[in-house]
């Protein structure tokens, strides 16, 4: 009976775990179908994008913002105190053809960018200069042709808060579910496992010898030498099979012929370990209590001894004293 147990328990546990694995790799799919979906649609913008940008870049002023300003050559010492962030069109363009993950991930990181290279101009330069009137016009025309595509990207950017809403939302559905059906499984086992306990109870029960009238008898007596504690716990031993027995009320009624064998043999047990224990107690009180007296005759005859000699060498002093020839 008790291998079925274990091969149940274990059957139950590998049922959890697949049941697991198959909500995980679900759920895992899912986000994977949303992740490609989301990286599509935002590709589609970034495309839309780029003939932005492009627009942009072939105004006959953007000469200037294509690439990397060359501050020593321009002798420019003081560039990079006030621009903390240099950016230009080809750094933005090869960052937009990077495969290999640095690339920008949405289309506000490459507007963002875009921005800066026009803000970097004016603030650097003087706002009668020329680079700074460019990059001022330039960046009027960029920021017209944004507010065409941001609905779009706006749009997009709420899709995508709302996917990932959804998506958490799924994942604690799938946890309760999984859970849900984790406790009534193992309810359903617990069940099971009850029903197996009962029948090993039933088996011991039926192996179990009829106790004898006088067995009864020195077991009645034997649970009146335990102590108050024990004899609580003897007590509750009785309820178990005995539904209708109170084993905390004022006075017990304790009729040992009505309980079972089960019962019976339990409480044998039960009562002989206790007073088995009680027993060696009482063995080391008493041998502790034997060797103090033992100690404490040792002492008081060392003490007589002490005393009395102590009285003989007094007598011989004194007898000295009295003696003609001293």
């Amino acid at each position: 009976m008790e291998l079925t147990i274990t091969k149940s328990a274990s059957a139950f546990k590998e049922k959890v775990k697949e049941k697991q694995l198959t909500g995980l790799e679900k759920q895992q799919q899912e986000a994977s179908q949303r992740e490609a979906a989301a990286l599509k649609r935002m590709q589609e913008l970034m495309r839309q994008f780029a003939t932005i940008l492009r627009q942009i870049t072939q105004h006959k002023w953007a000469h200037p913002f294509m690439h990397p300003v060359d501050v020593e050559g321009l002798g420019l010492h003081d560039y990079y105190e006030i621009v903390q962030k240099p950016m230009d069109f080809g750094t933005i363009k090869s960052k937009m053809e990077a495969k290999d993950g640095t690339g920008y991930k949405n289309v506000r990181e490459i507007y963002s960018d875009v921005r800066l290279v026009f803000k970097n101009a004016m603030k650097y330069n003087d706002e009668r200069h020329d680079v700074h009137i460019m990059a001022k016009t330039l960046l009027e025309k960029f920021e017209e042709k944004w507010l065409q595509l941001l609905p779009k990207v706006a749009e997009e950017e709420k899709r995508q808060v709302e996917e990932e809403a959804k998506a958490e939302l799924d994942v604690k559905l799938a946890q309760e579910a999984v859970h849900a059906n984790m406790a009534k499984e193992l309810s359903n086992e617990l069940c099971d496992v009850d029903l197996q306990l009962e029948k090993l109870r039933q088996i011991v029960i039926q192996k179990c010898r009829k106790m004898s009238t006088e067995e009864k008898k020195k077991l009645g007596t034997a649970l009146t030498r335990l102590s108050p504690e024990d004899l609580g716990k003897a007590l509750e031993i009785v309820a178990e099979n005995n539904p209708g027995f109170q084993p905390t009320a004022q006075e017990v009624d304790l009729d040992i012929d009505a309980q079972s064998e089960l019962t019976l043999w339990r409480l044998k047990v039960f009562v002989q370990d206790k007073l088995k224990l009680a027993g060696k107690c009482s063995e080391a009180v008493v041998c502790n209590n034997i060797n103090n007296n033992e100690n404490t005759i040792k002492s008081n005859s060392k003490r007589r001894r002490e005393i009395s000699d102590a009285l003989t060498k007094n007598a011989i002093k004194r007898n000295r004293k009295l003696s003609p020839n001293s």
